[in-house]
């Protein structure tokens, strides 16, 4: 692969992120670092959504101008996000002179296709989801997602043919079936184009806050059109200088909520085909985390704060709980007890205790210096191999979960190994030193191997627990190939605290 491009979607800032908004980012955050790992060019954007009316009226109850307003949430979504140690490579806002040159840019085109025309729209809006909804889409008169009942409004707008893409979609998603997933998404989504595509209104007549249309000034782009044209707008399209664009487009990944599929896989693709821009190559629809079985939102009150999370064990815990507890795609409900659990078991009881295990007796045995063996490797390098390729596979299908089973397989065989070969006791025998020295090496390397793997999970403990078994070379120059047996050659470990010390006897929040 010569290049991967990520994103993830703009977030609306009338409100800080809560948790649910941390698992995407999170999850992406994986994955831009495993193609990184894997040696593969990687450029990983995420943004904010700034036109919104909703962060217009919460700038407005909070005394400030918009803009201002929106400058000071970048800075507390920013802090999050490094906090989590997410490593995006730039932040597109929706207020930036770049977003509006590509926004009108792209407009201008669909225009010039003939995609757009003036009407009237009449129908239902939800002012929380800022969406138009069809009465197909309520459940017992009100919005399934916030569940408040949706406005009724009437006002003259631009629409976009997005019928005439019906067929031309679905012909797309023939060819290309891994342009969606996972499956259930891909066959939501054919369901709603196959029973009919409706155009969409592009604009909002009498506002101020937002781009306006290139062609009416008095009417500004409707804040989704507006929201999914980041993806290229980020890259230079429409400015002066589109090498970027050139060099990155089209996106190799969208990772998206499951809610927001519609936009991304029927009215996202249907304005790059009118705008004969290449469509992109995949869209993981990812599942919700819910806080006591609702979905996380600020309006039902069931707001975690990943702050708060983070703070708890630290960041990478978190990471890892996020990764390891849930499949990826499919829905998850987090809880403080199980997150206090996935510590005690994965981290204070498993891996931490190996790597304090191993250092420990290697300096206590072997002055810290473990020689390559001579002989042949022995049963772990065989678990390691097989993690390893089990690692690529799970990457490739982004299944998540796996990619943190296939590191802790290669943990859970190391301990079994040490339980079995009893080092302590072979060090009571002069005659076993070869013997000793050499199960220390297998069982460090494992060590190193597995840390390789998890340096997309969890970067900053993966980098320390490297250090701690004698990887010969920095954290961040490390590639997947390194997870090969032996590659690093004789290790030296260094002995620590406990990485992970066990919590006992606490209750989650």
């Amino acid at each position: 692969m010569s290049k991967f491009f990520l994103t993830t979607a703009i977030d609306y800032v009338n409100s800080r992120p809560h948790l649910g908004t941390a698992y995407e980012k999170i999850t992406a955050d994986v994955i831009a670092r495993s193609r990184r790992l894997a040696g593969v060019p990687t450029h990983f954007l995420m943004g904010n959504d700034e036109h919104s009316l909703n962060v217009f009226r919460r700038a407005k109850e909070e005394g400030l101008d918009p803009k201002a307003y929106c400058d000071r949430m970048e800075l507390e979504f920013r802090a999050v996000w490094a906090r989590l140690d997410v490593s995006f490579d730039d932040f597109i806002r929706t207020t930036e002179d770049r977003h509006r040159a590509g926004v009108t840019a792209l407009v201008a085109r669909i225009q010039a296709a003939g995609d757009i025309y003036e009407g009237h729209y009449e129908g239902w809006y939800c002012n929380s989801c800022e969406a138009f909804k069809q009465e197909k889409d309520l459940e017992g008169g009100l919005c399934p997602t916030h569940r408040t009942k949706p406005q009724w409004i009437r006002e003259r707008n631009h629409f976009f043919r997005l019928s005439k893409y019906q067929q031309p979609l679905l012909d797309h998603y023939a060819r290309h079936p891994e342009a969606l997933e996972p499956e259930i998404r891909r066959n939501e989504i054919l369901n709603i184009i196959q029973g009919g595509l409706e155009d969409i209104s592009i604009s909002r007549a009498g506002q101020a806050w937002g781009i306006p249309l290139p062609f009416d000034p008095q009417s500004v782009v409707y804040v989704w059109f507006d929201a999914l044209i980041n993806y290229i707008s980020a890259l230079g399209f429409g400015g002066p200088d589109e090498a970027a664009f050139e060099r990155w487009w089209p996106a190799s990944l969208h990772v998206i909520g499951k809610d927001i599929t519609r936009f991304h896989c029927v009215i996202w693709p249907a304005m790059l085909m009118s705008a004969g821009l290449p469509l992109p190559e995949r869209v993981f629809g990812h599942g919700f985390v819910y806080f006591k079985g609702e979905k996380m939102s600020k309006s039902l009150g069931t707001i975690v704060d990943p702050l708060d999370a983070a703070s708890k064990f630290g960041p990478d815990p978190l990471r890892l709980y996020l990764v390891r507890e849930f499949a990826y795609g499919q829905d998850g409900d987090f809880s403080w007890e199980r997150f206090e659990e996935r510590y005690n078991s994965d981290l204070a009881n498993n891996l931490g205790n190996l790597v304090s295990r191993v250092a420990t007796m290697a300096d206590k045995y072997c002055g810290g210096r473990l020689p390559r063996p001579s002989a042949g490797p022995g049963r772990l390098a065989a678990v390691a191999a097989d993690s390893v390729a089990a690692y690529r596979a799970a990457m490739e299908s982004f299944a998540l979960q796996d990619c943190a089973g296939a590191a802790f397989a290669v943990v859970d065989a190391a301990n079994a190994f040490i339980a079995e070969t009893e080092p302590w006791k072979l060090a009571k025998d002069p005659a076993s030193a070869a013997r000793l020295a050499q199960i220390l090496y297998e069982a460090a390397e494992a060590v190193r191997i597995a840390a390789v793997l998890l340096l997309p999970v969890m970067p900053q403990s993966a980098a320390e627990i490297l250090r701690r078994v004698g990887a010969p070379k920095p954290a961040a120059d490390h590639r997947l190939d390194d997870a090969e047996w032996g590659a690093a050659g004789d290790l030296s470990t260094i002995k620590g605290d406990a990485l992970w010390p066990r919590i006992g006897g606490t209750k989650g929040n």
